[in-house]
């Protein structure tokens, strides 16, 4: 294998979701310098990517209806394109407001927030196939990019100092800034949010570098001749799908030459007959399994569980917060390395940490419900057992996702088509259940961290 398309797979992986997940933990410095949607802003972001959903959806009816007329590549040129102009037109245009019905309303901010929910979410139904190109080894490397595609602009938000508040006397904090200050209470105390180490603006720029490297990735794995070389050499690649129905060598763990004579044709014929979704590895229920499982999984891990994150977490104090945030997502490209190294295909496995981890996930649950006083909030333990839960939870979770990733890339292009369709539509169920409860009802209270009291 090559180091250097193992590199490029990973900087290629980053660029899947990185504009979102850095959007994401841009809000609160976004919020807090006067949006005029408030902290409505990140329900009105929810819907957009659930609407931006139409990019996936056009995508998977053409291979449905036109197998083999879509190739990904000029798809992936283009929206990766509109990614680095997106982000790079945020930078200048984030700030300014249109009246609307009598209202300020963010339009610029809305608008390409649209426009990179395309870019990402039509990047699940493309870059995985595109991954089909490159020998099995490195959709690993992909997955363990794509989890560094939301913790790298963690760290960037955590160096900038993203949301980091600290308590003051009202009277202190009344001379401060109005732009940095908020949950002004009769208590005596204030929260006064600390200023950022750089700009909104450089943090735009820098989401539209990381696209231009994503684009520059994708550019060689087509055309760098170190990666021509080994897709011409290597017998696991097969550009059509015909060529891809006819060769076994798909599976990582596929036999040589040497070693295929060993198989009967009539155990070959047995483990073909076993269903009929791809290569026939799986029966249909052990494939309905496998995809409502990536449906769950990714319900979770996209947008059950980080819609009620600050809920989770604040109580407990900042520090836990930036904690759980940034430790989660170390935890992704972790699951991922751990993954390229053992492979556990077991459906036995995958089923019982899929239970492991949604048992963490319902804990962390439990903690937002009870906000702004959940268990142990006054106790280190409190702290140390909530940032455990969330990296448990995200290990557990993304291990299976890039499991089930590697199954079904063994099983075709198509399959990996569906995969993206799947993860699409398991994150828009998750983020329709979640917003309601959460932007609707009202359900969980944030609280304030310098006045409010809970019971020892």
């Amino acid at each position: 294998m090559s180091l250097l398309t193992h590199v490029l797979a990973c900087l290629f992986g980053m660029g899947s979701w990185v504009a979102i997940n850095g959007m994401w933990v841009e809000l609160p410095l976004v919020v807090q310098e006067k949006a005029p949607e408030g902290w409505l802003l990140p329900s009105y972001l929810t819907i957009l990517i659930q609407m931006a959903n139409v990019g996936p959806l056009f995508i998977t009816l053409m291979h449905r209806f036109r197998p083999g007329a879509l190739d990904e590549r000029p798809v992936i040129y283009s929206i990766v394109g509109l990614g680095i102009v997106a982000t790079f037109l945020l930078a200048f245009f984030w700030r300014h407001t249109v009246m609307i019905a009598g209202s300020l309303r963010s339009v610029p901010l809305l608008v390409l927030s649209f426009l990179l929910s395309v870019v990402d979410c039509t990047s699940s139904v493309t870059f995985l196939p595109f991954m089909m190109r490159l020998r099995p080894e490195y959709l690993t490397t992909y997955f363990a990019g794509e989890g560094l595609s939301g913790l790298v602009p963690a760290v960037v938000a955590l160096i900038q100092g993203v949301g980091v508040a600290h308590c003051e006397n009202a009277t202190s904090a009344a001379n401060s800034s109005a732009l940095n200050s908020s949950w002004v209470s009769g208590a005596g105390l204030q929260s006064v949010y600390q200023p950022a180490k750089f700009s909104v603006e450089v943090f735009f720029i820098f989401l539209s570098t990381m696209m231009a490297v994503c684009l520059v990735a994708f550019i060689l794995l087509n055309l760098h001749p170190a990666v021509a070389r080994e897709r011409k050499s290597d017998r696991y690649f097969s550009p059509d799908l015909e060529t891809e129905k006819r060769d076994p060598g798909f599976s990582l763990n596929a036999q040589t030459p040497e070693q295929k004579p060993m198989i009967s044709p009539r155990e070959a014929a047995g483990k073909e007959s076993r269903g009929s979704f791809g290569k026939g590895t799986y029966s249909n229920l052990e494939v309905v399994f496998i995809f409502v499982v990536l449906a769950w999984v990714n319900a979770l891990t996209n947008a059950v569980l980080p819609s009620v994150q600050t809920y989770s977490c604040l109580p407990y104090g900042n520090k836990a917060y930036h904690l759980a945030a940034t430790m989660g997502a170390v935890a992704n490209p972790v699951a991922c390395f751990i993954a390229m190294f053992a492979p556990v295909r077991s459906l036995i496995f995958m089923g019982f940490l899929t239970v492991f981890g949604t048992g963490f996930g319902a804990y962390i649950m439990a903690m937002a419900a009870l906000s702004p006083c959940p268990l142990l909030v006054h106790y280190t333990s409190g702290t140390v057992v909530i940032v455990l839960a969330w990296i448990l939870f995200v290990l557990s979770l993304s291990y299976v996702k890039v499991i089930i990733g590697v199954i079904l890339r063994d099983e075709g292009h198509s399959a990996l088509v569906w995969c993206g369709a799947v993860v699409q539509l398991g994150s828009m169920l998750g983020a329709v259940s979640m917003f309601p409860l959460v932007s609707v009802y009202g359900l969980f209270t944030s609280g304030d961290p310098c006045n409010t009291k809970c019971p020892l």
